[in-house]
């Protein structure tokens, strides 16, 4: 069996499916070994010494082996560059100006992100085959239940025909 020392803490918000996705995807990636993924939503109050589960949860916090927090732009690229696959991205954000641009990037996206993973949860559900899922999250009940779904080979007229 071989040992491989985690070189990365990454703090994530795991009530955010948003963030959970690109968790999962990172997971799935060669060199993942190298990192501890931390639920900050299933800690207490305090995550680390320096770093709180309120901070944790607002924004990306990565800790390297060294000890030294990042967050934000720099954490994202700090992660890019354990993952083989997400190099060519860290590199190119070691350019003149492109780590900035990231950051700046990253700030603009923070404000919206609940409304964002509030539309990727409703993709989400969507995508599922029972869509009553959808329509209690969303709160609406005209949305189709399973059980007022009609049969997609008669369609609502009942003889192949759709009324448009």
């Amino acid at each position: 069996m071989q040992y491989h020392r985690q070189s990365l803490t990454v703090y994530f918000d795991g009530a955010c499916p948003l963030c959970q996705a690109e968790i999962s995807h990172y997971r799935k990636q060669e060199g993942a070994d190298a990192i501890c993924f931390l639920d900050v939503s299933r800690s207490e109050e305090t995550v680390a010494v320096d770093l709180t589960r309120q901070q944790a949860m607002k924004r990306f916090h990565v800790r390297g082996s060294d000890g030294l927090l990042l967050a934000g732009a720099p954490a994202f690229v700090a992660v890019w560059s354990t993952l083989p696959r997400w190099r060519l991205a860290a590199r190119l954000a070691t350019l003149p100006g492109i780590l900035t641009i990231l950051e700046v990037a990253y700030r603009l996206f923070l404000p919206v992100r609940p409304a964002v993973s509030k539309l990727f949860r409703l993709v989400q559900a969507w995508h599922q085959p029972d869509k009553a899922a959808l329509a209690d999250m969303a709160g609406r009940s005209d949305l189709p239940r399973k059980s007022d779904e009609k049969s997609p080979s008669r369609g609502p007229l009942g003889r192949g025909r759709m009324k448009y």
